[in-house]
């Protein structure tokens, strides 16, 4: 028995609905071709035996009639095949759509344990085995169903005992056809994690070929490779045998049942029981039930490994969102950066407090410097600044305004990222500080000049329509920080959140960088996390966090005074109490 399908494809029909004046149009095309099987039997149970008497007046309008239903069916079948092609394709397209917009409301800590290799596969190749298999389901499978049907049910109008000897096999074959797509789709699940493997492999292979070289490492990396294609190869192949294996075990069926048929035709006719045209009639249909069964067959493998993929593209929708934005949003305003973190603990693990107790007065304009050790939780106060995440307890205040009421929207406009590491998306650098915000020219410009990105940009051969390459390999680390401060000071934040943005750069370009960052911080209230304790000697408050507590907080002079933690983390780096 066909097992139903559990990937959910049942979900997918709303998304055909806006399609139906086409699927319409198809199905009335899909009917036309099937009707025309029957009348081809039916004319050849005619044709066959006149060719035998040699009589063309007899000939001649029946080979006319055939080729005009041929002709017709071909027709039907063109517009079934090309109508219904575009609404499985929109639904692919739909389908895509919706689930990047689901990728991008995935809780970062989630999204940051998935491969990108992989995420690429599914919304790729997972994505297009879906729409294949929609558009086979509807201009095949349907189809061939729908032939298979009414070519039985002519055929048992002609002689119920020959085709009921055919119906006894029909379910050995369909139970044939289950146990086989089963262990195909278990078969190409093994394989599409396999492929999804390979494709992080070769993103982290493409992103870490410098480090590679630098170590000699290529033959590990050529080794680890060549056992992934290996395994790769091996799943894809169980997949085909498996096919394979299939085809002929089916075929043997059908050889069978059409010799019976033979049999006990024969056996019908020399006792006059039938009549030599209906048998050439029978044996028509019985012909055109091979081929729509050896569809049904491949197809039903196609679905099998088409659920696979879609159970792949819905485990996307598992994974946790980000906090929605509450109902009604409390309106935001112009911030002015008073920050106030009263009574706040936070977890990303129940029982694991990362955050507790944080209480924090920050005032608008003021630079704060957090620092500490790895997991001392700087990084959380910034995902709660920037709502990736909620507080679990106390509260978090812009402007006495608690930002669990708050559009995260709203928020994020006036609150800007500088992070250690900057990316950007291929295109101009104009597009690249834009981030798909609305800015004039002189809006552009202004922001690049507080960044100190101005003069060299217009040295550059197109200025601002100078295209940037992948992660922006054609300019420098230092430039590149640069246009990532104009990118985030064009929307005039009142905070702005500095994540160590000068410690992978060297002197002359951290320089500008902090030139540029100098520049950009005025009237703004500033946090930064940071490691190099030289950085942040000039800020209004440091902070020193420890297990997610506040040990020490001052000014660098009256920290170094007390004595504790920072003076001993400023130690280390060399830096002394001035004399």
């Amino acid at each position: 028995m066909l097992k139903p399908s559990e990937a959910g494809f049942r979900r997918l029909i709303p998304l055909l609905r806006p399609h139906r004046r086409l699927l319409a149009i198809g199905t009335l095309c899909m009917l036309v071709f099937v009707s025309s099987q029957l009348v081809l039997m039916r004319l050849m149970g005619r044709l066959l035996p006149d060719v035998g008497s040699g009589d063309l007046q007899r000939i001649l309008p029946v080979i006319g009639l055939v080729l005009l239903v041929f002709a017709i069916q071909k027709l039907a079948q063109f517009g079934q095949d090309s109508l219904l092609a575009g609404p499985a394709l929109q639904v692919s397209q739909s389908l895509r759509r919706d689930l990047f917009q689901r990728l991008q409301k995935v809780q970062l800590g989630a999204l940051e344990k998935m491969s990108s290799g992989d995420l690429t596969y599914r919304l790729t190749e997972d994505a297009d085995r879906v729409s294949e298999v929609i558009y086979k389901t509807l201009h095949d499978s349907i189809p061939s169903a729908l032939q298979l049907v009414a070519v039985l049910g002519y055929m048992l109008w002609l002689d119920w005992k020959l085709t009921l000897a055919i119906l006894l096999l029909a379910p050995f074959v369909a139970w044939l056809i289950s146990l086989f797509g089963a262990r195909v789709m278990v078969a190409t699940e093994r394989s599409q994690k396999k492929v999804s493997e390979l494709a992080g492999l070769l993103g982290e292979a493409i992103e870490g070929l410098p480090l590679v070289r630098a170590f000699a490492a290529e033959p590990w990396l050529e080794r680890r490779f060549e056992d992934e294609i290996d395994q790769h190869r091996q799943a894809r192949y169980n997949t085909y045998r498996l096919v394979a294996l299939q085809h002929p075990v089916v075929g043997i069926i059908e050889v069978l049942g059409f010799a019976t048929v033979l049999v006990l035709a024969a056996i019908r006719i020399s006792s006059g029981d039938l009549a030599v045209p209906e048998l050439i009639s029978y044996l028509t249909g019985l012909v055109l039930l091979i081929d729509p069964i050896a569809h049904v067959t491949a197809n039903y493998n196609e679905f099998q490994q088409g659920q696979s993929s879609l159970r792949r593209l819905r485990e996307i929708e598992k994974e946790p969102s980000e906090p929605a934005d509450p109902v009604p949003s409390l309106p935001l305003g112009r911030l002015r950066g008073d920050l106030n973190f009263h009574e706040v603990e936070f977890a990303y693990t129940p029982g694991q407090p990362v955050l507790q107790n944080f209480n924090l007065s920050i005032k608008a304009g003021q630079v704060v410097a957090l620092v500490g050790p790895s997991g001392a939780g700087k990084t959380t106060l910034f995902s709660l600044l920037l709502r990736f995440n909620r507080v679990n307890k106390g509260q978090l205040l812009f402007d006495d305004k608690d930002l669990s009421q708050v559009s995260a929207r709203d928020l994020r406009q006036q609150v800007a990222l500088v992070p250690q590491r900057s990316s950007v998306f291929s295109g101009t650098i104009a597009e690249a500080i834009r981030f798909g915000r609305q800015a004039t020219q002189e809006q552009l410009h202004q922001a690049a000049k507080l960044a100190n990105a101005h003069d060299f940009i217009i040295r550059l051969p197109d200025g601002y329509n100078t295209r940037l390459q992948e992660r922006g390999t054609n300019v420098s680390g230092g430039q590149l920080q640069r246009i990532a401060i104009a990118r985030a000071v064009l929307g005039n934040p009142a905070v702005m959140l500095l994540d160590e943005a000068t410690s992978a750069l060297d002197a002359e370009a951290e320089a500008a960088v902090q030139l540029g960052l100098k520049q950009a911080m005025l009237g703004r209230t500033v946090i930064v996390i940071a490691h190099r304790l030289a950085t942040v000697q000039e800020a209004d408050l440091i902070v020193v966090l420890e297990h997610g507590r506040i040990s020490q907080q001052g000014s660098h002079d009256a920290l170094m005074s007390q004595g504790g933690r920072y003076r001993e983390l400023c130690e280390r780096q060399f830096i002394r109490v001035n004399e």
